[in-house]
C-alpha cells in the first residue's frame, strides 16, 4: 500500500472517529435500579445528564440509598459501554489496523 493511500485512510478513520465521538456525546442511556427508585441518565461519554430519585428511596437508610444509586450508575455504564463499542466499531469498520 502506498503512503498516499495510507494517509487517506488515516484521514478517513480520524473523521469517522470524530463523528462517532460527537454522536456519543449527544446520545444517552438510562440505568435503573431499585424498581425505578433511582434512575441515572448518562451520555455516551459517561457524563451525568440526569439523576432521578424517588421519594421512597430518600426514606431509606444511607447504605440502601448508596447501593441503589450505585446499581443504577453501573447499569447505565454497562449500557454506555455497549453503545460505545457499537458506535466506535462502526466508525472503524473496514479500516485495517496495524498489527
Amino acid at each position: 500500500m502506498d503512503m498516499k493511500a495510507l494517509m487517506e485512510q488515516a484521514k478517513q478513520l480520524q473523521a469517522n472517529v470524530s463523528a462517532a465521538q460527537d454522536e456519543l456525546g449527544k446520545a444517552t442511556v438510562k440505568g435503573i435500579a431499585g424498581n425505578g427508585m433511582a434512575i441515572v441518565e448518562m451520555s455516551g461519554k459517561y457524563d451525568l445528564v440526569k439523576l432521578t430519585l424517588s421519594p421512597e428511596l430518600v426514606k431509606e437508610d444511607l447504605d440502601t440509598i448508596t447501593a441503589i444509586i450505585s446499581a443504577a450508575f453501573n447499569d447505565a455504564k454497562t449500557k454506555a459501554d455497549t453503545m460505545i463499542d457499537k458506535v466506535m466499531g462502526e466508525a472503524t469498520a473496514g479500516m485495517p489496523l496495524p498489527e
